[in-house]
């Protein structure tokens, strides 16, 4: 059966759990009822751990790791979109295309902010790189959180090419979002941009500093200097 491998890393993985770090991620990842990261189950395993065992099975085929992401453990949604990630850096244009649609046709598993980060760059972001990056836009207005965080994080791989348009766009399209972990990734973003090229995101903010989400704001300007983060903070 193509999920006998899958079923046998899902109960290594249950295996590999702890109680109280369980405990522990249930609350950092906001788990409970009507937070951002509501229902999700954790066994308790941290990352390295997690990425230490998918090295183990590069060579899962990609059904398999696609069963996995629909786990509903967050360590086993984790793991498939490592392998996945490993799997794209491996492959030729054709499977990086089948990773590309299979991520985004199944946007619903990966559903926290770990998850969007570690692999929408390295997936979504890698394979626009040379393409039309409307998709991203498409992303940027969805209703899904996650997929507005995927639309952001994507373009952290073009920032790494120094590439900032695209940055810039999205991160005015979600000037208005009404999601505290957008803010936050926008601005981590832009502060990305600013190690960069620091008048691009100082062009940016000179625009927008006055109507950004004061969390946004305070992700851009963290490594200013203090008397140039409380120009910003003051209004420009």
């Amino acid at each position: 059966m193509i999920d006998d491998t899958a079923k046998e890393i899902s109960k290594r993985l249950q295996k590999m759990g702890d109680k109280e770090d369980a405990r522990f991620l249930q609350g950092f990842f906001k788990t409970g009822v009507g937070q951002y990261g509501e229902g999700d189950i954790f066994l308790g395993i941290r990352v390295p751990a997690v990425r230490k065992l998918a090295k183990e099975y590069n060579d899962l085929p990609l059904k398999e790791i696609l069963s996995l992401l629909k786990s509903p453990y967050h360590e086993i949604r984790l793991f498939a979109l490592i392998l996945f990630v490993n799997a794209f850096a491996q492959s030729d244009e054709t499977i990086q295309k089948k990773i590309y649609d299979l991520y985004l046709a199944n946007t619903r598993y990966i559903n926290n902010w770990d998850l969007v980060d570690i692999s929408a760059p390295n997936i979504i972001g890698a394979f626009l790189m040379e393409r039309n990056r409307e998709p991203l836009y498409q992303l940027a207005k969805s209703k899904s959180l996650w997929e507005r965080r995927i639309a952001m994080l994507a373009t952290f791989y073009f920032i790494r090419n120094k590439q900032f348009a695209d940055t810039l766009k999205i991160a005015e399209i979600l000037l208005r979002d009404k999601e505290d972990l957008i803010h936050k990734a926008a601005g981590w973003m832009l502060r990305e941009v600013g190690k960069r090229d620091m008048k691009c995101a100082e062009l940016f903010l000179k625009e927008h500093c006055r109507k950004m989400p004061r969390t946004m704001l305070r992700y851009v300007i963290e490594r200013f200097t203090p008397a140039k983060r409380r120009k910003y903070l003051n209004g420009g």
